[in-house]
């Protein structure tokens, strides 16, 4: 009992006199502090529960860490090849999936192709690890992948079929996807019977990136039984309906694609829940929000009257006000544009992803991919 009081006492003062140093951490403290109480084990004991208490919330040591834990975390450094240890795989020590985690952020990339070398299974994850990466980067550089990460994302796509849902379909079929060859994914999907109409819960159509709409692809598609206005319908997911994005891309061309088929659109689009409400393309564009490019309003406007949308039409969430009067009400300065008298003719514009100013020319996009033949 006096052996414990001697080194409880030395310990104390250990610390007083370390605390006693200006600009000395807490961890240095206490390591001069156990410097001082060596006698016994029992003081050591006291060293590490007190510096556990000071450090408490602090983040764990990169040495401590298994080796999964260490290749997903920022600050333990970059990924180096061959420093994941097979062991690791099955007890990782996270409480997320790590092929999920690495997925997520292109800078943990690298690391895909050994994690899944070495027994990473897309099974245990949650949900597909490519819809966590398409939720979290609807449209990630793809270009910046490696060969090995690419042929990774595409052996993740065709071994674990909870991929094929309307946000992964999205990213597959993004410009950056296609300079990768990453669409060659769906092509697959739709030759091994993957994208039967009667076998999805989303419209395929619907879950395309506009700017794949007018491919060989999508006539495939097509040409197989699926329809846009199937495409309008519910879905598991978090990216836009494909006629609401190409709305806020104000992607023309895309929308003339979806107009042919369905031209109710420029008026009123049916809700993806049977709880919700229909909405009005033309009362959603004036908020200056919607748009990713605020500076096309007035074209897309404009193409909207054109195709028959109505500015007298009433709201569905409030019928005591028409379009106008909704615009009137924001202080929009297109209200003159809204109020003169109905365009006939409607103008067909180029493909346009919000970038640049909308021009009068045919609507038209090349296939990147000769699609295999659906089932």
């Amino acid at each position: 009992m006096n052996r414990l009081r001697t080194a409880a006492f030395r310990l104390a003062a250990g610390l007083v006199s370390a605390l006693a140093l200006g600009g000395c951490t807490a961890p240095s403290l206490l390591l001069g502090a156990a410097g001082v109480a060596t006698d016994t084990s029992v003081p050591w004991a006291i060293v590490k529960h007190v510096h556990a208490q000071m450090t408490d919330g602090d983040p764990v040591p990169c040495s401590k860490l298994t080796s999964v834990q260490r290749v997903l975390t920022g600050r333990c450094g970059a990924y180096q090849p061959g420093s994941i240890d097979a062991r690791d795989i099955a007890h990782s020590g996270m409480q997320v999936c790590p092929l999920a985690v690495a997925l997520r952020e292109p800078r943990f990339w690298p690391a895909v192709p050994e994690l899944l070398d070495k027994g990473a299974q897309p099974e245990a994850c949650a949900q597909s690890p490519l819809v966590d990466l398409a939720q979290a980067l609807p449209c990630p550089d793809f270009k910046s992948a490696s060969a090995p990460v690419l042929k990774s994302f595409t052996f993740l796509a065709e071994a674990d079929l909870r991929a094929v849902r309307h946000d992964v379909v999205r990213m597959l079929s993004c410009p950056s996807a296609r300079d990768a060859g990453l669409d060659n994914v769906l092509v697959t999907w739709a030759r091994t019977g993957a994208l039967q109409p009667d076998q999805l819960g989303f419209g395929v159509l619907g879950a395309l990136h506009p700017s794949y709409l007018d491919s060989a692809f999508a006539r495939g598609l097509e040409a197989s039984g699926h329809t846009a206005r199937a495409a309008l319908g519910g879905y598991d997911g978090t990216l836009s309906p494909g006629f609401e994005e190409a709305l806020r891309s104000s992607d023309f061309a895309a929308l003339d694609w979806w107009l042919r088929r369905a031209p109710e659109l420029a008026r009123s689009v049916p809700p993806v829940q049977g709880n919700q409400q229909p909405w009005i393309p033309l009362a959603r564009v004036l908020v200056p929000t919607f748009l990713r490019t605020p500076s096309t309003q007035p074209q897309v406007v404009e193409y909207l009257l054109a195709h028959g949308a109505n500015p007298r039409q009433r709201l569905p969430f409030d019928p005591s006000l028409s379009v106008i009067a909704y615009a009137k009400s924001m202080k929009s300065p297109l209200v003159a544009m809204l109020e003169a008298p109905p365009v006939v003719a409607a103008p067909r514009y180029a493909s346009n992803e919000g970038s640049r100013p909308a021009t009068l020319a045919p609507a038209a996009a090349a296939a990147t991919i000769a699609p295999l033949p659906l089932k």
